[in-house]
């Protein structure tokens, strides 16, 4: 889609810093973006058949081939929304996968489908604790 409204730095805006080729986060070395869009089906919604129209972005700070921990913090705009895992990263201070963007309703079905990904994809290391 091309961009129909200016852009702030358009409009003169002063940011610290210079934008990367894209102005965008895949700009930054290393971090992989991925989405997926589901149309499918047109009519009246009938609950488990559709029609379907839903979506997931994936963003992979480290890219799909690294399973590294990276620094991280949350903070909530609006209040709005479903943020799964907010507190291992306020405890820890780590995001340890992808930052998964979807609609309310998908937010549990993309939560076990990342687990189930990182599972098949990484060989995760198991963190255990001794036993008293």
């Amino acid at each position: 889609m091309a961009q129909t409204k200016p852009r702030a730095r358009d409009l003169d805006i002063p940011f610290d810093g210079t934008p990367g080729r894209f102005n965008a986060i895949t700009d930054v070395a290393g971090v992989e973006v991925g989405l997926v869009t589901l149309i499918s089906g047109e009519g009246k919604l009938i609950t488990g058949k559709g029609p379907v129209r839903t979506g997931v972005t994936a963003i992979l700070p480290r890219g799909k081939d690294s399973n590294d921990q990276v620094f991280a913090a949350w903070f909530t705009l609006n209040g709005n929304g479903e943020m799964t895992g907010t507190t291992w990263v306020e405890e820890s201070g780590f995001l340890e996968g992808p930052v998964m963007i979807t609609n309310t309703h998908s937010v549990g079905t993309v939560r076990d489908a990342v687990i189930a990904w990182q599972l098949n994809h990484y060989a995760l290391k198991v963190h255990r604790l001794p036993m008293d």
